[in-house]
């Protein structure tokens, strides 16, 4: 990397596509001021946004530093920061940031940033390493002596973040991971917001439109009348359980949702564990907003087409609130049920493109290749 001309700091952030380009086109334009405003030295900053598939085929960090150092010697860029929404792991550690203060690069891993104020959280990391890369630009241009990189607020008591191990001939001389199972919960969340669990909704729409035909015929039905009024909060809880867990589970069988590592080695085997884990909450959360939409759509059916007097003589209750309310929730789970069944008329793919980011679908289908070879 260079200096650039008329003291500009030229700073550009590589993105994969998807969520880190739109985290990063949402700060690039409040970044500059900020970053002149924190280095206090009267310096300026350019940012620029460049969406690029920079983890494609790969998510070894060496190989992607070294990615970005040949992206970067192509432009004039003086800083390159590189954010993916994948999941790296160095010497068994989950890699939230390498740095490489000789080439002014950065590579930033969103997962475990966690799933909560992922915005704020990314603007804080970009900024701390961006403000390290440019210290250590101005020291050699000063030739100053090379001084330890600053730590900022990536390590601390409280945080699960520490300094990562390096290998000898890697490009980047300062890694930070984050270790133990505060570590490890960021992570999993990261990776399960990375996937948008809300994008299951709209995407699985046979199976929903088989739910809400399942639920529309349920509600005229005097037989689930009477069953939602004989049956306890506690039983209508196990159905509710019952009925999620099923769709869950057919979901992901049917859509081959589950890894499986061909390594038999620890590593293989945790990253397995926590790609299931983030699998298993992805799916979990997209169906519980459909269950929710059930009851709200199965609510709204039942008040405009029940007869308060034909249920009380079906049922000896008369038409309440409270039976509203049960019958919905109780035709949710019936509904819910038939949303299972009607999955599988969903493809492979359909299912996947609903529970997976982008990045997500080509590094599983990039570790199928593998496994098959």
């Amino acid at each position: 990397m260079r200096m650039s001309s008329q003291g500009v700091t030229v700073v550009a952030l590589l993105a994969d596509p998807d969520a880190p380009t739109e985290i990063a086109q949402r700060m690039a334009p409040i970044l500059p001021a900020r970053l002149a405003d924190k280095s206090g030295k009267g310096q300026r900053f350019d940012v620029e946004v460049v969406s690029e598939p920079f983890t494609a085929g790969t998510e070894d960090p060496p190989t992607l530093m070294r990615r970005i150092m040949d992206r970067g010697r192509a432009e004039t860029w003086d800083i390159v920061v590189a954010l993916t929404d994948l999941p790296l792991h160095s010497h068994g550690r989950k890699l939230l940031v390498d740095l490489s203060h000789e080439h002014g690069l950065a590579l930033l891993s969103l997962p475990p940033l966690g799933g909560l104020r992922l915005q704020t959280r990314a603007l804080r990391a970009v900024e701390e390493a961006v403000l390290s890369l440019a210290a250590a630009l101005t020291t050699r241009a000063e030739g100053s002596p090379r001084s330890q990189p600053r730590l900022g607020p990536f390590v601390s008591r409280l945080a699960p973040v520490r300094p990562g191990e390096l290998g000898e001939e890697e490009t980047a001389d300062f890694r930070y991971v984050v270790t133990g199972p505060r570590g490890y919960l960021r992570v999993l969340l990261g990776m399960v917001r990375a996937n948008r669990p809300w994008r299951l909704v709209p995407g699985l729409s046979k199976a929903l439109a088989t739910a809400l035909a399942t639920g529309a015929i349920a509600t005229l039905d005097s037989t689930i009348w009477s069953l939602s009024e004989a049956l306890s909060a506690q039983r209508l809880v196990i159905v509710m359980v019952g009925s999620v867990g099923l769709m869950i589970g057919w979901l992901i069988v049917d859509g081959e949702l589950w890894h499986r590592s061909a390594k038999v080695s620890r590593e293989a085997r945790q990253r397995a564990r926590l790609y299931n884990a983030s699998t298993v909450m992805t799916v979990g959360l997209g169906v519980l907003v459909c269950y929710v939409g059930l009851i709200v759509i199965n609510s709204v059916w039942a008040l405009f087409i029940l007869n308060d007097r034909v249920f009380a003589s079906m049922t000896q209750t008369p038409l309440r609130v409270t039976e509203y309310w049960t019958l919905s929730w109780f035709v949710a789970s019936v509904a819910t049920v038939g949303g299972a069944l009607g999955s599988g008329l969903e493809s492979d793919e359909a299912i996947r493109a609903a529970a997976y980011s982008r990045r997500e679908q080509e590094r599983r289908r990039m570790l199928q290749a593998d496994a098959g070879d």
